[in-house]
């Protein structure tokens, strides 16, 4: 039996303690087999199956567009689970130790399909096998990111925890994109090759989460506080105003994310022309990440002397000029292509550390505010709408392409090469623009966060705290006017809700509860035959109304889940209503500490709500 935490808080977990290099490898060594997964399932595994195993790229379609829909539902579940685990082993490593080696199962299943199978069993086994590797997926990296932010509480080693974890992120990377073209004629073909690397990739993925679980203890104190219900999580969640921002700049990042990984091929075959495809393409995806790899801990040490936020806006103005010069190359521009892509690869590990890291601050300042950590919560969240915004940039350019002619293993048309030119070029560099413009405005730097985790401090010791941000002045949570409980079942409702429930009683909330499934799951049931009767023969890919009809309806199913557990409230408020007067302390009291308020008079709203 192992041996359980609640003795004693290890020291490497200390406010401002630093952690061992022990500590930081075993966090984040597993990523270096989770990138090594994710390659071969974003790059290879639609052209294994539509060329060697033979399923028609309509059902390919179909089965990713459902399977990374139900992905992103699953995240806030999972995360909302893990928060809630209560077990002697903590409250994430139960969830990584099953996941990983299910997740690995899965992966070796999808790469290994048995040989001689066609037609509808074909892809019986790609559907189960791809929604099962996601479904695991999610079940061991949302308690692993949730893991990250309890691990210390300072902040410049989170940097560091996080730079250590990217790096084998980048590093996996590496190594998968380039290991199925040695592989493949090493072993004598895609499937023995993709085989080999599924096979390796899942066991290092079981090993190295059994050594992290081993080597890494939960912190007690964390593990021990009361979680919160899903919905009034999620709610408080987006009143968190640098979590918004943090967010919305990712999202529209993320807008083209694909882009570049999706359409390299097809640039470097069309647009460069080189004598040798194949080989390019494996070196200009060597320089990019290798170029990532390289200059990882560079940023790490920037980042440390020069504070979060000004590393990570310096990240953008690289990545904007890259994108935009790979517009302007065309036949034979290879060796600009490299120092272009070597430029941009520069960078391209910063903000997946940075990220990580500045949301750990992000919901440092939540603990300010709702006396709770909702690390796994915040990461499903953030999982949930990134991969809801990344699914039409996955498949809309393809769409794009065919709707201006492309036709493969031939001479693009001077129409097809100026869109490709154009999706690759400008569709990140637009992108990158926008987001720099909304990243100027995170509020939280060092100063700030020594101010939130002073305050946190002070909570626990039952005194009042100042909002470093907002200036308004925070009583404890347990001592608001409002019994914690209660106004966390009250967060099941919006502030207009809770107005009209004042006016009009509990049947309000029902049907408002009620109106919110039925509408979801219309257009949840209308999107879902739209996408259907867009696949057609189910010989091509979707088009692009079918690409957004799966967003839809992906959504749709999202709300209609989210308003039936609104509904259980709202029966609940019935059986037993929280009375007018506490309903309208807590609606004050929302407003007295509305996280994005001016900071006008905070004690005098502090006195009205209690």
């Amino acid at each position: 039996m192992p041996p359980s935490d609640a003795a004693s808080v290890p020291d490497y977990v200390g406010k401002d303690a630093r952690l061992p290099i022990g500590v930081k490898l075993a966090y984040g060594a597993p990523n270096f087999a989770g990138a090594g997964m994710a390659i071969p399932i974003a790059i290879h595994m639609s052209i294994f199956y539509s060329d060697t195993v033979l399923v028609p790229l309509g059902y390919i379609a179909l089965a990713v567009a459902v399977a990374r829909a139900s992905d992103a539902i699953t995240d806030p579940i999972m995360g909302w689970i893990t928060d809630h685990t209560r077990t002697r082993w903590g409250r994430r490593r139960p969830w990584m130790l099953l996941g990983a080696p299910l997740c690995a199962i899965a992966f070796i299943a999808l790469f290994n399909p048995p040989l001689g199978i066609t037609g509808l069993q074909a892809v019986t086994w790609f559907s189960i096998t791809f929604v099962f590797y996601f479904l695991f997926h999610t079940m061991y990296s949302i308690p692993h990111y949730g893991l990250g932010p309890e691990l210390t509480l300072d902040y410049k080693e989170r940097t560091s925890l996080f730079g250590w974890m990217e790096g084998f992120t980048v590093l996996g990377t590496v190594v998968a994109a380039s290991a199925p073209a040695v592989l493949i004629p090493m072993l004598g073909g895609a499937r023995a090759g993709y085989s080999a690397l599924a096979i390796g990739m899942g066991a290092m993925l079981s090993l190295l989460y059994l050594w992290q679980c081993i080597r890494i203890k939960e912190r007690p104190d964390f593990s021990r506080r009361k979680p919160n219900p899903l919905i009034p999580g999620v709610r408080r969640v987006m009143r968190n105003r640098p979590f918004r921002i943090l967010l919305a700049v990712y999202l529209a990042g993320s807008i083209t994310a694909a882009i570049p990984g999706l359409l390299m091929p097809f640039y470097t075959k069309y647009i460069l022309q080189p004598e040798n495809p194949d080989k390019w393409i494996g070196i200009f995806l060597v320089t990019y990440f290798g170029a990532g790899f390289l200059m990882l801990p560079f940023w790490i040490w920037l980042t440390r002397r020069w504070g979060k936020k000004q590393v990570f806006l310096f990240t953008f103005p690289v990545g904007i000029t890259a994108a935009f010069s790979l517009f302007f190359l065309g036949k034979g521009d290879l060796v600009p292509c490299f120092w272009i892509l070597l430029w941009a690869g520069s960078v391209f590990g910063v903000r997946l550390f940075l990220g990580p890291s500045m949301q750990a601050d992000v919901i440092d300042y939540d603990e300010l505010y709702t006396g709770k950590r909702r690390e796994a919560q915040y990461g499903a969240l953030w999982a949930l709408m990134f991969k809801f915004t990344i699914i039409p940039s996955a498949s809309v350019p393809l769409a794009i392409l065919a709707v201006v002619g492309f036709e493969p293993n031939v001479q693009q048309s001077e129409t097809v090469q100026f869109t490709l030119r154009a999706i690759y070029g400008f569709g990140p560099a637009a992108t990158g623009l926008i987001a720099f413009a909304l990243a100027v405005f995170f509020p939280i730097n060092e100063s700030v966060h020594r101010e939130i985790i002073a305050g946190i401090q002070a909570h626990q010791r039952g005194e009042p705290a100042r909002d470093p941000l907002t200036g308004t002045l925070l009583p404890p949570p347990s001592d608001r006017g409002v019994d914690e409980d209660t106004g966390w079942f009250l967060d099941h409702f919006s502030g207009r809700e809770l107005e009209r429930y004042l006016r009009r009683g509990p049947a309000a909330l029902l049907r408002g509860a009620a109106v919110g499934i039925a509408v979801s799951l219309a257009i949840f049931a209308v999107a879902t035959n739209q996408v259907l009767q867009g696949l057609g023969d189910l010989s091509t890919r979707p088009g692009l109304t079918t690409v957004f009809e799966v967003v839809v309806a992906g959504f749709a199913l999202t709300a209609a889940l989210y308003h039936l557990l609104r509904l259980r409230a709202a029966r609940r408020m019935r059986a037993a209503p929280v009375p007018v007067g506490v309903v309208r302390t807590h609606l004050e009291l929302a407003r007295s500490l509305n996280q994005g308020s001016s900071v006008a008079s905070p004690e005098p709203r502090i006195a009205a709500a209690g």
